[in-house]
């Protein structure tokens, strides 16, 4: 019983003690892994659990979008792509669609990957100054 506790504790001061940066990271781990359980759940044909992850996927999206400082013009890049995203997500949805949910995925995958790569460049600038 005290296994599982501890896990959680320990995710629970992961989350607490995180930079913004760390945040960002693990939403976009998040969406990657509901949008991969939902693909798992449309091969499985569990509808519910492929809809609930999709939701999932979606809310963490419509986080990203709401959060965007807009007076930066990169931010309204991001916009169309989220909003895109989200598009994709509703339409795979509908027809619990696994190609759209991979087209997604990969989508999130390459964020992510530049994500980490934007975190890596300000941690080398940081070190030196």
């Amino acid at each position: 019983m005290a296994l599982p506790n501890a896990y959680a504790q320990y995710n629970n001061s992961k989350i607490l003690t995180a930079s913004p940066a760390e945040l960002t990271l693990m939403l976009y781990e998040g969406a990657i892994k509901f949008c991969n359980i939902a693909i798992t759940a449309i091969e499985h044909k569990d509808i519910e659990k492929a809809h609930i992850n999709i939701v999932k996927t979606e809310r963490i999206i419509e986080h990203f979008r709401l959060t965007l400082d807009m007076k930066y013009e990169v931010a309204k890049d991001f916009d169309r792509v989220y909003e895109y995203l989200l598009r994709r997500l509703l339409q795979a949805n509908i027809k619990k669609d696994k190609e759209i949910l991979e087209e997604v995925n990969e989508h999130l995958r390459s964020m992510r990957d530049t994500w980490k790569e934007v975190m890596r460049i300000n941690r080398e600038k940081s070190a030196v100054c």
